[in-house]
């Protein structure tokens, strides 16, 4: 399976017109391919759209550079967190800013994590025993109607301007 998996990956990547001396490497070709096929999240792709994970949503709109972030945490019974900032991309790191509560994120094409440590000021945006500590939803949708509709269970719009 594997070697089958590896063969059809350097396969696609031939054929292709690369675009510059660079992107004319046998790897380049082969990551191209594997991003084509789906095997690799491209991480070039944009981060505008919803994001969700159980009851986790995050919504995002704006420009790549940056772009305004909002999330909505909800595990009922008063257990929840809410919040609205901006967030600066630079490659796969994201600089989310939340007010006082600022952190860097990883996006990966297909994928948004929160690191795994807080600070207190961003564990006060929750309540209960909800965090968002090491959040990580994935892509649902690319659509900035969408994602601008996504509201705080008190219905404040997190991602409208």
């Amino acid at each position: 399976m594997r070697r089958a998996l590896l063969l059809a990956l350097m396969l696609g990547g031939c054929g292709r017109e690369p675009s510059d001396v660079v992107a004319d490497s046998a790897g380049a070709r082969l990551e191209a391919a594997a991003e084509t096929a789906g095997i690799v999240p491209d991480p070039n792709a944009p981060l505008q759209g919803s994001w969700a994970r159980d009851t986790d949503r995050v919504c995002v709109v704006g420009t790549d550079k940056i772009a305004r972030i909002g999330v909505s945490v909800d595990y009922g019974e008063a257990q929840g967190c809410t919040a609205s900032g901006t967030v600066e991309r630079s490659g796969d790191a994201l600089k989310v800013a939340f007010g006082m509560c600022k952190f860097d994120a990883k996006f990966d094409g297909d994928r948004i994590v929160f690191p795994a440590d807080m600070t207190q000021a961003c564990e006060s945006l929750c309540t209960g025993r909800a965090s968002l500590a090491a959040l990580t939803v994935d892509r649902i949708s690319g659509s900035r109607s969408e994602a601008s509709t996504l509201r705080s269970s008190a219905g404040k719009l997190l991602c409208a301007n």
